[in-house]
């Protein structure tokens, strides 16, 4: 974990950018009783490895460690509520996979001092009456960041991510700035990440909203920038 100043100076910024340039999927199966069993994958690019790396040597805190620390990962989620279980390894240094298992979807990360729940979840008997809503917005976000692990939430504090920070830009705000001063193939990486999540229902789904379903199946395709700038909460939603 980077040490000391929560946000790093500017002049150092971009020794880090590319830590927001991440592509994840989560294939998951969500059982009756609301418990959910979860496989992840995630990977940064070969250069954004590299700066990261640049980034810790020059603040003295090149401990050898991957970029994407399993095990920091491991020990921080494993104290979030809702989670039965947490077992990610590092397949590479900027690389990771494993799986997440949750003793009740509607408890994750949940807060009774949060304005806003990040998943609400309700069963019922009949086709169409069970439902899961996960709401992204600027209450959730930043409590599930603070989960994932110290490095994550060191990284983009020091990159100004909007959310991260409380602070609102569009989209094309923020790609014109990391432009201006980064380069526009990096922005062009920023804008390229996403996570894609695929998602098995006790029962076929009747009704999605911010993906699409087939069968017992749910997917959905977010675009990582979406979230890192919220110009307006996103909501997803399935019945079953």
């Amino acid at each position: 974990m980077i040490t000391g100043k929560k946000l790093i100076s500017f002049i150092f910024i971009p020794l880090a950018m590319a830590s927001v340039s991440c592509s994840a999927r989560i294939d998951g199966v969500l059982q009756t009783g609301g418990k959910a069993d979860l496989v992840l994958q995630a990977s940064l690019e070969n250069r954004t490895t590299a700066l990261i790396r640049s980034l810790r040597n020059f603040v003295g805190d090149d401990t050898g460690a991957p970029t994407l620390d399993s095990q920091s990962i491991n020990s921080s989620m494993a104290a979030a509520p809702g989670i039965r279980d947490v077992s990610l390894k590092n397949t590479g240094p900027s690389a990771l996979e494993g799986s997440i298992a949750l003793s009740n979807v509607g408890d994750f990360l949940a807060s009774e001092n949060a304005k806003s729940s990040l998943v609400t979840y309700a069963e019922g008997n009949g086709a169409g009456s069970s439902s899961i809503i996960i709401i992204l917005d600027r209450d959730t976000i930043p409590v599930l960041v603070s989960k994932l692990s110290p490095d994550v939430e060191d990284y983009l504090s020091a990159l100004m991510v909007p959310v991260v920070l409380g602070e609102t830009s569009t989209a094309k705000e923020y790609l014109d700035l990391v432009a201006s001063v980064y380069g526009r193939p990096l922005a062009d990486e920023i804008a390229a990440s996403r996570i894609r999540a695929f998602i098995e229902f006790p029962r076929p789904v009747t009704n999605v909203l911010g993906g699409k379903a087939s069968g017992n199946r749910a997917e959905f395709d977010i675009p990582l920038l979406d979230i890192f700038v919220l110009e307006k909460p996103l909501r997803y939603e399935v019945n079953w």
